[in-house]
């Protein structure tokens, strides 16, 4: 069962006294870090400020079971990329190199290549002697078909045809002769005439002749047709018989000719059973097509076919360039396995391509234009993309995803994918893998995936989460000032003497918003280095000091801080309303952060509360017209729990309060106004005035406890910039929660303000400690009667929600009687 939440510890309701200038910037003593400038500084030994982040890493790095790939999460700049890279440089370096990867035509199937995997540094070899073997094969054939012994064969079978013809034709020839019959030969083939004196009969002479001639003549044609035609049946026989002989000689030339050149390219590769299949393929297919080889054009060495007659060979894998050897992936010069990241994850530099030839308006392809993409290169190593790009580029998360779940690489065309592709093109064989997969993210991006993509959580198993920060102490600090020397040299800067880097740890802790606390956004502070550095040069010393850091920090604010200058001009000139001296019942200067780009700073707000009898309700003004966020209308409603809770326990609230962001024409949101309208309602409520001096930042909960919040030092350093402008006081300053002491790291002139007593900055622990810097007045807590003192604010406030519920109560019995008169006028009615 659930507890009811406990009242908090008692906190003392007197005005705590304002933090002194030590306390408003944790600094850092040069003397304390123990050199004199980084050139005395190791490089460091270790990943500094990601612990946590290097333990998943070991894990994701050293675990070989299926997905359990990593997703790298953190902001931007973090160095996740860096970090990840470092880490899996050293695991592969003592990782065997992977093997290379090869595609050659497939002599069954051609659109659909064979892949061959050698052992790494095979395969740029492979391809060589591929290409070798060719050279000699164009080259030893067609000598092979000059020789002597193969013409005399040659004409020994042509003979053998002659011969065997005009066996089949001589009867025929014979008889026809006895007859005075000719067998002519014609383009339409062979044809009888009857012949005398030598000479063929012409027709109109033949139709002369006696009749008893003429039949005789016409019946002997008939019959030595009918001979003729059984004939020249037996020829597609005999023209088989002399082609499967003509072939088996040019075979049996062939294998003379590169039989022992493939032997010899087989006895090298003995250990891969895919290369001595594909030679056979490869020598079977040379004596299959010796012809290709036997060009008349130039026989020794064979020089470029036409365009078209090109295009078609292609296009029917019939091209010489079939023999040779795509080379997919070289891995000859790798020292262990791939550590690959791919800048642009697209679909196609993932998983590959297949490029096509334009000629003569129509496209080409075969196996030498397929290319490789990310996942090949890594093989059997590791890859890292960031997520963003994959999951922003089209069919890219679905096709690695599908890749990393089936360990297999199959190139594919986005038209295949869509199903919309209506032309055969090539599908090469799938390619085993074997990836480590890295992600890099930020967290949002991680927790959408693991809640919208099931197969995610199936294929990411390691989460590597980056730190932000990281602790400021002395240890932390030194490995920070390596890390800082060995940025310096490997960005070959100025070198920095120890002033320089205690600046560069102090804004790390301003960065971190935490004084305890350092940045670990290496790129920022990479950045303030650089520009360091510029600014020393700019002056022509060799040695960059804190002088010349804090003149690059404030050379990054003036580049940034025109529409801030704009807005603090609209105070200046009173365009909007802020008042840094006098009272005022109802009105306070809230605090609150606005942030262009990369750069944040604080701008003071007024906030006003009305009140009148109404229904207990704390109206949101902001929220009314749609412009505050849910957090902010959250801490305004926290408010009517506190006065109810708080004031008047035995009669209902019966007020109707109203809150607004005065002059504000953009969305409001977060809570950390709420204990700022809290005030703002109780000076309305006591009609104490509030001291126009003073701003506040801070949200509160029910109890009354002041709660931290973020952005202190840009809020605090901005009501200061306002004060500054109209000149300090004295009395000007700014009440923050007590839990964000440890957050502030002010600028100097902030500080030196404080030190002079000029401004003050008093921290915050209850409402009761607030309003009475604010006003000047005791907060009151109740006595043994349990009562507030009456000219306390707690007493004032109290007294005047009483007299707004006795004001209701009247209110109420004034309807209650109106009604019953209305009533009885109706009754008594004629």
């Amino acid at each position: 069962m659930a507890k009811a939440p406990e009242e908090p510890q008692h906190i003392s309701a007197g005005p705590p006294a304002p933090l002194t200038a030590d306390q408003l910037c944790h600094m850092c003593d040069p003397k304390t870090l123990g050199f004199a400038t980084t050139e005395e500084l190791e490089e460091p030994r270790r990943i500094i400020g990601q612990d946590r982040a290097v333990e998943a890493i070991r894990f994701g790095v050293g675990i070989s079971k299926q997905g359990y790939n990593m997703f790298a999460l953190g902001p931007s700049g973090t160095g996740k990329y860096s970090v990840i890279r470092q880490f899996l440089e050293g695991r592969a370096k003592n990782l065997p190199a992977p093997p290379d990867t090869c595609y050659v035509h497939n002599f069954d199937e051609p659109h659909k290549p064979c892949l061959i995997q050698l052992p790494a540094g095979r395969g740029a070899p492979f391809r060589g002697e591929m290409k070798q073997l060719l050279d000699l094969v164009r080259v030893s054939i067609p000598r092979a078909f000059e020789t002597e012994e193969y013409r005399a064969r040659r004409k020994e079978l042509e003979a053998k045809f002659k011969g065997a013809h005009d066996a089949i034709f001589k009867d025929v020839q014979d008889e026809a002769e006895a007859n005075s019959i000719a067998m002519v030969r014609t383009p339409q083939g062979m044809m009888l005439a009857p012949v005398k004196d030598g000479e063929i009969i012409e027709p109109d002479a033949f139709e002369k002749l006696p009749e008893e001639e003429k039949k005789r003549t016409q019946e002997v044609i008939a019959d030595l047709q009918e001979k003729l035609r059984a004939a020249l049946a037996e020829m597609p026989k005999l023209e088989r018989q002399i082609r499967e002989e003509l072939m088996a000689l040019n075979q049996g030339i062939t294998m003379f000719a590169v039989g022992h050149l493939i032997d010899d390219l087989k006895s090298r590769y003995t250990d891969i059973e895919e290369v001595q299949h594909y030679l056979d393929q490869v020598r079977k297919d040379i004596v299959e097509h010796v012809e290709d080889f036997l060009r008349t054009e130039q026989p020794t060495a064979p020089g470029p076919m036409p365009p078209q007659a090109e295009m078609m060979a292609r296009q029917a894998g019939q091209g010489l360039e079939r023999y040779a050897v795509n080379l997919l992936v070289n891995n000859g010069d790798s020292e262990g396995a791939p550590v690959v990241y791919e800048d642009l994850p697209n679909l196609q530099s993932l998983i590959g391509r297949i490029e096509h030839i334009a000629q003569f308006g129509t496209l080409s392809t075969n196996f030498s234009l397929i290319q490789p993409g990310a996942l090949h290169r890594a093989n059997g190593g590791y890859l890292i993309l960031d997520a963003r790009k994959v999951l922003t580029a089209p069919f890219a998360w679905d096709e690695l995803k599908r890749a990393l779940k089936s360990r297999e690489i199959r190139i594919e065309s986005p038209e295949k994918i869509m199903s919309v592709a209506t032309t055969i093109t090539l599908d090469p064989e799938p390619v085993p893998l074997d990836v480590k997969l890295v992600l890099l993210g930020d967290r949002m991006l991680y927790y959408l995936l693991t809640q919208a993509d099931p197969e995610f959580n199936e294929l990411f198993k390691v989460e590597v989460d980056f730190e932000e920060s990281w602790d400021r102490s002395e240890e932390n600090m030194a490995l920070f000032s390596q890390f800082l020397a060995q940025v310096i040299r490997h960005q070959k800067l100025r070198p920095f003497d120890a002033g320089a880097v205690a600046r560069v740890i102090e804004h790390a802790a301003r960065l971190a918003g935490n004084s305890t606390k350092m940045s670990t956004h290496m790129r920022t502070l990479a950045d303030l280095l650089e520009e360091a550095d510029y600014w020393a040069g700019s002056v022509g010393t060799d040695l960059v000091t804190a002088e010349h850091v804090e003149r690059a920090l404030n050379a990054k604010i003036e580049r940034a801080d025109r529409i801030r200058d704009v807005s603090y001009e609209q105070i200046e000139d009173a365009t909007i309303l802020i008042d840094t001296k006098g009272e005022s019942v109802g009105q306070i200067n809230g605090l609150s952060v606005m942030q262009l780009g990369k750069f944040p700073f604080g701008r003071p707000t007024r906030i006003t509360a009305r009140v009148r009898l109404g229904r207990g309700q704390v109206v949101d003004i902001e929220r009314e017209v749609e412009l505050g966020g849910p957090l902010h209308s959250k801490g305004v409603l926290i408010l009517s729990g506190f006065l109810g809770a708080r004031y008047c326990p035995d009669l209902p609230l019966s007020l109707n309060a109203s809150l607004v962001f005065e002059q504000s024409y953009g969305g409001v949101d977060g809570d950390s106004a709420s204990s700022t309208e809290l005030y703002a309602l109780l000076s309305t409520l006591s009609g104490v005035p509030i001291k126009q001096s003073l701003a506040v930042t801070g949200s509160v909960n029910q109890y009354g406890q002041v709660q931290a919040i973020g952005g202190a030092n840009e809020k605090i350093e901005g009501f200061f910039d306002i004060c500054s402008m109209g000149g300090l006081t004295g009395e000007q300053g700014v009440l923050i929660p007590d839990a964000n002491v440890k957050h502030l790291m002010l600028r100097k002139d902030v500080i030196e303000a404080v030190a002079a007593g000029k401004f003050h900055i008093w921290p915050v622990a209850t409402i009761d400690q607030g309003i009475a810097l604010l006003t000047g007045r005791e907060a009151g807590e109740r006595n043994a009667e349990g009562k507030f003192p009456p000219e306390s604010i707690n007493g004032l406030v109290e007294a005047r929600l009483r007299e707004l519920a006795e004001a209701a109560r009247r209110f109420a019995r004034r309807v209650e009687n109106g009604a019953a008169a209305d009533d009885g006028a109706g009754d008594g009615g004629p």
